[in-house]
């Protein structure tokens, strides 16, 4: 498994875990929204965890950073998909804080993995 070294990522494996936040938020959208709103939230989301694994396989930190900062930007997308949710009602408080903790959590690990790639 050393070839899919981002399975062991924890950035890798919270960035999973609000892939799968962001889907059962979808779900509960009303119809209305869940096609405009609910596939761009689901494809920000979708696009930090692809971009993490993909940059995992690149043969140089150059490389790797690269793809770091493109999940980055989909992860601050991702919290503005959320906010807006929230800002509209369509989420709890609750879901809101959870969903923050976990884009903070990972924001703050990609932003570690990019300094140590340029160290």
């Amino acid at each position: 498994m050393d070839k899919f070294r981002f399975l062991n990522w924890k950035v890798y494996q919270e960035s999973r875990e609000l892939l799968a936040f962001v889907l059962n938020i979808v779900k509960k959208l009303p119809k209305e929204y869940r096609f405009e709103l609910g596939s761009q939230i689901i494809r920000s989301a979708f696009s930090v965890l692809l971009n993490i694994a993909e940059g995992s396989g690149k043969a140089s930190d150059k490389e790797l950073n690269h793809f770091f900062n493109i999940a980055h930007g989909s992860l601050y997308e991702t919290f503005a998909g959320i906010d807006f949710f929230r800002y509209n009602k369509l989420i709890t408080k609750e879901e809101f804080m959870k969903a923050t903790q976990t884009i903070h959590s990972i924001g703050g690990q990609l932003g570690g993995f990019k300094k140590s790639l340029k160290s």
